[in-house]
């Protein structure tokens, strides 16, 4: 068994209160971490652990937030950058030669300001704690459609490449603090959102994958783990694919 060397590390997890940010909260909590979960929605905390309502697109809660735990536990390692959301539509819908809709301001400005600004504000007031207590780790959710495009998804998608050009700027930007900044790319993983979708557009995302299944959250959530292990520690700007081979299917 690999020694993560994670236990009594403080880590955040934003979007901890579902899906794959549930999952990543509760295997760094049984490597033997103090978890805290942030989410706007309400939310369980793991043994040894807090959970927390923060918005991470409005940069007070999230000052707030941290200084909340900061108060309880006075170091950070570990920032998880999870909180994700969608709302896909194509850019223009045009039939006939007829425009007949497209992606409206909220629907774009809402997903940039979770997926992007969210890692933002996060890393922003996160890294000074990181950087005082010798080092640490940020580990940011990308997504293979941010590598390669998806139709119907113009603002995920752009999200999803920033967040990747981000990760690879503060790669450089925080090595000198002992800081690493990684990035996890997900395929498609069995959450709400993914089983809400019809189940011929399921098919074909199986289809598509060669292990010929749908991920799970934990499959995801090893990941982030082991990044932030120190089986990881010459590990920076990389972009960790967890697809089951999407990307060579399609």
């Amino acid at each position: 068994m690999i020694e993560t060397g994670l236990a009594g590390k403080v880590v955040i997890v934003t979007g901890a209160a579902a899906g794959i940010g549930q999952a990543t909260a509760r295997r760094f909590a049984q490597e033997g971490a103090h978890v805290a979960g942030w989410d706007v929605r309400g939310g369980t905390p793991e043994e040894g652990g807090s959970f927390q309502r923060v918005d991470v697109t409005d940069l007070k809660s999230v000052e707030g937030g941290l200084a909340e735990l900061v108060e309880r536990w006075k170091d950070v390692h570990v920032l998880v950058n999870n909180a994700g959301i969608l709302r896909d539509g194509q850019l223009v819908k045009i039939k006939d030669g007829t425009v007949t809709g497209s992606m409206t301001d909220e629907q774009f400005d809402s997903v940039i300001n979770v997926n992007l600004k969210g890692v933002f504000n996060c890393t922003r007031a996160v890294i000074p704690h990181l950087a005082q207590s010798g080092g640490g780790c940020i580990l940011n959710a990308s997504s293979v459609v941010g590598l390669y495009g998806n139709f119907g998804q113009t603002n995920y998608v752009a999200s999803k490449a920033g967040v990747i050009g981000m990760t690879r700027v503060w790669a450089r930007e925080f090595g000198k603090f002992n800081v690493r900044v990684n990035a996890v790319a997900p395929g498609f993983i069995s959450t709400e959102m993914v089983r809400a979708v019809p189940d011929k557009i399921l098919q074909t995302m199986l289809a598509h994958t060669p292990l010929g299944r749908l991920g799970q959250p934990e499959d995801v959530a090893n990941a982030y783990v082991w990044l932030a292990s120190d089986a990881a520690s010459f590990i920076t700007g990389a972009v960790i694919n967890v697809d089951g081979g999407v990307v060579i299917g399609t």
